[in-house]
């Protein structure tokens, strides 16, 4: 049986808490948690706050996983700035520094899960062409991250979860199958996060052949829905997502971890969209 969680991007003006009550109340398996200002603010947290979310997850029977996409939290100019691939040693030590702080957050929230991506990189293109000067350099700055992060978490009993993410030095699965190689054994615990809407972004169809090429490496997979080469995270039913095939892939492949709606785009009506998004999961399987 397919779990389906929702991820706190879309209910951006509620509190984490309100949230699961929400979604536990509509019919939810879990919750995604992205750390942001005003929803578990790593930065701003209030004494027993992590605890109290923790407990309140486990009364309602929600799952967690931690995302780590909030677009401002680093830098309040620049979305998703600085990464693991910044020029500055001080800027990739912030993004390193920030994503350990949500893989302990994972741990005491008892997270299934804790998910990134590489970064954005102007070495994205040449390394999809396999060449370029700066293209291992950025090869070396992620891999060296990754490694140490998988460390971090490994001593706290947490799995990763890396998602390849349109425009990003990484956009593509590929990209992440190019990564385990050159991580070896030390990317042995690095699960795979499939957005399938980000497959009809960057044209890798039809996405219940890569959900079964990757099945075994599966560690979280975020559902919604767009038109074939724009990234735009919509509701099921306004792109091109085959739903009923993605979902049934996901079955098919026993796939056990949380299958998480992301409406980013919708936390104007965050309620609303919740309930039709897992209305119309629930007809897919029918």
């Amino acid at each position: 049986m397919l779990r389906f969680a929702y991820n706190t991007n879309g209910l951006a003006h509620h509190r984490v808490e309100d949230a699961m009550r929400l979604l536990a109340d509509l019919g939810y398996d879990g919750i995604a948690i992205t750390p942001d200002v005003g929803q578990i603010d790593l930065d701003r947290l209030h004494p027993g706050e992590v605890e109290r979310a923790r407990s309140l997850a486990e009364s309602l029977g929600l799952a967690i996983s931690v995302e780590t996409g909030g677009r401002f939290i680093l830098d309040p100019r620049q979305k998703h700035s600085p990464t693991l691939l910044d020029e500055d040693k001080n800027g990739r030590d912030r993004r390193f520094e920030y994503l350990c702080r949500c893989v302990s957050l994972g741990a005491d929230l008892g997270a299934e899960c804790v998910s990134f991506w590489s970064g954005c990189s102007p070495q994205r293109e040449e390394a999809e062409r396999g060449e370029g000067a700066g293209v291992e350099v950025a090869w070396a700055r992620l891999t060296d991250g990754v490694a140490r992060l998988l460390a971090f978490a490994a001593e706290r009993n947490i799995s990763l979860g890396f998602e390849p993410e349109p425009g990003m030095f990484i956009s593509r699965p590929k990209g992440y199958a190019q990564l385990l190689e050159r991580l070896g054994n030390e990317g042995e615990g690095l699960g795979l996060t499939l957005d399938v809407g980000h497959c009809l972004c960057t044209g890798d169809l039809p996405v219940p052949d890569v959900i079964r090429e990757w099945a075994s490496r599966l560690i979280q997979v975020q559902l919604d829905d767009t038109r074939e080469g724009f990234h735009e995270h919509r509701m099921f039913g306004e792109g091109d997502l085959d739903l009923k095939g993605t979902l049934a892939s996901l079955e098919e492949a026993g796939y056990e971890g949380l299958a998480q709606v992301e409406l980013s785009r919708n936390s104007h009506n965050g309620p609303d969209a919740a309930k039709a998004a897992l209305q119309s999961l629930r007809e897919a399987r029918s």
